[in-house]
């Protein structure tokens, strides 16, 4: 049997959409601004007069990786940052990690660069 190649989701190397724009609020948590676009938006916007933009407001955590993505540092290394910062608080850190990154992936507010290879 081959080896399966299984990729380290700690190795990717996340990076911030550029598409969306996104501020700090008066509490220091991340605000990313997304306009609500497409046939089934405008319908909303005109009809149910729903916002044209959608703002989501990040927690301490979130705000604190979302600022962290350089599009140099992987999630591993994001997650020993938060770990300096918030200490026992953030556990359990990788997996917390892991979520957010991939939630954030699937609502295409990050992307990838590449992942960083180990040094042997």
């Amino acid at each position: 049997m081959g080896k399966k190649n299984k990729k380290n989701y700690l190795d990717f190397v996340p990076i911030c959409n550029p598409k969306f724009e996104w501020d700090l609020d008066k509490k220091g948590n991340v605000v990313v601004h997304m306009e609500n676009k497409g046939f089934y938006n405008w319908i909303a916007q005109k009809v149910f007069k729903k916002p044209r933009f959608s703002h989501i407001t990040l927690d301490n955590y979130g705000s604190f990786a979302w600022q962290l993505m350089d599009g140099k540092k992987t999630v591993f290394e994001i997650a020993n940052e938060m770990k300096v910062q918030f200490g026992d608080k953030a556990d359990p850190l990788y997996e917390r990690m892991t979520r957010f990154f991939q939630t954030l992936y699937q609502n295409n507010f990050i992307g990838y660069v590449s992942e960083k290879k180990k040094k042997k």
